[in-house]
């Protein structure tokens, strides 16, 4: 069964000594107030180990559940090497023939261990399926490449699962009318590269970064995780099941898709199998609704999974940022799908409230109020837990922003934003993510359209944030540098990574490889200077989604509280899964087991992919 989240909301922070526990957990009243709640996945140890400096480092999970006083026996070859209170260890008698099994140890009573060998190469390689291409209706040929990914339990069984989403060549943006696409194409692979099912869009939902972001979690609290995304007439289960009229096809001479149904679609995690599908809301209408009459504006859809019952989690699907803004909450209960509510900007009750005009390129969950239930942060305006407009602070439409206890020196979470419109008040600015009440900012009189929060250094108390704008801030707007985070004369603002020994975030990036919208993956780190220093790198691990250069997915999978990422390679033949080889002093829960990350996770993969935060300062002050 699925466990509960122990520490639902952290209002600890890491100071500049080794942190050897977890960040306290607010009390039994603070934590019944924040929705104690919230099932979690039943995860593993997650037990990992790869070669490092002075040996083999094995890292493994403390979860949201464990008790305080849990400790560790780490044996290699069935011989005892080391106990501990820390879930990591670097064994400098290990070698890449060695096998590890860590055996937890609750109030003296050793419990059943799990196993693992060395990944020799530093990384662990998982083979894909790559499905056949085709050719469009227009005679344009076309091949796949693996794209992005969301992580999630699918049978049950502790370890995560992933769902790959393989993207046409000729997969384009909404607002390039006139290209047909490939349909879209989803794998499920156990890490092992074992492919469980495939489910095919088909060709009436268009290819592209807009419109088939999807959500995989357990939304009926078996265990299991479920895939929730928009479908059309013609798509098609694992098993070749049809979703609606499998000859019909709604694509208009420009190969848009302007008119036709559309279903929201839930699919078995175990199978792939279609279990239920309703229409899909926020319904498309009059496509001139949205903005204009060829589809760019209407064609903007996003998701996530929020909990805004605060018990149990319900899937967000939207369409609109330019011009009408809608949201819809959907819940799965196992048999069937119900909505639960729906924002319109355009309602009699919004209408006029300046809701219009404010949506981003993605968007964020969080219980922002601290009453337990989530809130929607879409760009520059929010929506409460009952699908009621929040706040807005009507700057309009952005392309990044970044949600979590950014100053740690203010209560509550902190937003911040960077914006499109020239004549916006604020190119880029932080805002209290409860009010939308600005806190500091900038007008730019530019299209600022990158931005990136991340606590680099001990100089400053709280993240760091810097933008396409220009210039590096305090998270108090104190101006620390008129220079941005940059390496090799490229500035660094397209996502973020703990990956090494201490509490900073470092810098997750591509470098571009020559070849037309692709580059290949490092990570950077921020040493007070603005030129970075690269820390990793790979020429075959391969980026996705054009500037953006993001890997196919980065959270905290395996071991201890560090991130893991995913790059493909450049043929799509293979998923690269790269783990820490440094040792830390830090012992943190599973960043997994934290609500602001965990559900960051699932919306990763849509829009423009933003690194998830934590609902806690995690850093140095």
């Amino acid at each position: 069964m699925p466990r509960l989240i122990i520490a639902v909301a952290l209002a600890a922070l890491l100071t500049g000594g080794a942190a050897t526990t977890p960040p306290a957990a607010p009390s039994s009243g603070e934590a019944d107030a924040r929705a104690a709640s919230r099932v979690a996945e039943r995860l593993d140890r997650g037990l990992v180990a790869v070669p490092a400096s002075g040996g083999v480092l094995v890292t493994w999970r403390l979860t949201g559940d464990d008790p305080a006083g849990i400790s560790f026996r780490l044996y290699r070859g069935g011989t005892l090497i080391e106990e501990t209170t820390k879930t990591n260890f670097l064994d400098s008698g290990g070698g890449a023939s060695s096998t590890y099994e860590i055996r937890a140890v609750v109030d003296g009573t050793e419990r059943p261990g799990e196993k693992a060998s060395v990944w020799a190469a530093g990384r662990h390689d998982i083979p894909l399926d790559k499905p056949p291409g085709g050719t469009t209706r227009d005679g344009v040929a076309y091949t796949y490449s693996a794209n992005d990914a969301s992580a999630a339990d699918l049978d049950g069984d502790g370890q995560y699962e992933l769902v790959l989403k393989w993207a046409p060549s000729n997969a384009t943006d909404s607002a390039n009318s006139g290209t047909c696409t490939g349909p879209t194409v989803y794998d499920a692979y156990e890490l092992t590269g074992r492919r469980l099912w495939r489910v095919n869009l088909g060709t009436n939902v268009r290819s592209g970064s807009h419109y088939d972001s999807f959500q995989v979690y357990d939304y009926d609290g078996d265990g299991r995780a479920e895939m929730a995304v928009r479908t059309s007439d013609g798509s098609k289960d694992s098993a070749g099941t049809v979703i609606g009229d499998a000859n019909a096809s709604h694509l208009a001479d420009n190969c848009g898709v302007l008119s036709g149904p559309e279903f929201l679609s839930v699919f078995d995690g175990r199978t792939g199998r279609v279990l239920d599908s309703v229409p899909f809301e926020p319904a498309r209408g009059r496509v001139s609704d949205w903005g204009d009459t060829w589809g760019n504006r209407e064609g903007r859809l996003l998701s996530a999974t929020a909990y805004v019952s605060g018990s149990r989690p319900s899937m967000i699907f939207s369409r609109g940022i330019y011009e009408r803004v809608a949201l819809a909450a959907y819940d799965w209960n196992g048999t069937d799908l119900t909505r639960r509510w729906k924002f319109d900007s355009h309602s009699s009750t919004n209408l006029g409230k300046g809701y219009d005009q404010q949506g981003n390129h993605n968007l964020a969950v969080a219980d922002v109020d601290g009453d337990g239930k989530d809130e929607i942060i879409y760009g520059a305006m929010a929506v409460d837990d009952d699908g009621s407009g929040l706040w807005t602070t009507k700057l309009g439409h952005g392309d990044a922003l970044h949600v979590g206890d950014l100053d740690p020196a203010r209560p509550g979470l902190e937003s911040f934003n960077v914006h499109e419109h020239k004549d916006a008040a604020y190119g880029y600015e932080m805002h209290d993510a409860r009010t939308g009440r600005i806190l500091w900012g900038a007008r730019t009189g530019t299209d600022v359209g990158r931005g990136l929060c991340a606590d680099l250094t001990r100089a400053h108390a709280g993240a760091e944030c810097w933008s396409s704008g220009g210039g590096l801030y305090a998270a108090n707007g104190t101006k620390i540098s008129d220079s941005v985070p940059s390496f090799g004369g490229a500035a660094s603002y397209n996502a973020a990574i703990w990956w090494d020994g201490d509490a900073h975030r470092e810098l997750l990036d591509h470098r571009w490889s020559g070849t037309a919208g692709t580059g290949y993956g490092q990570i950077l780190k921020y040493d007070g200077d603005s030129e970075l220093t690269r820390i990793w790198s790979d020429t075959e691990a391969r980026s996705n989604n054009w500037t953006k250069g993001n890997p196919v997915l980065a959270a905290d999978l395996l071991g201890d509280w560090r991130e893991e990422m995913i790059w493909r390679t450049a043929d799509s033949t293979k998923l690269r899964l790269y783990t820490t080889p440094h040792p830390t002093d830090h012992r943190l829960q599973t960043l997994m087991h934290d609500p602001v990350y965990r559900l960051g996770v699932a919306w990763q993969n849509t829009g423009y992919n933003q690194p998830a935060q934590v609902s806690y300062y995690l850093g140095t002050k």
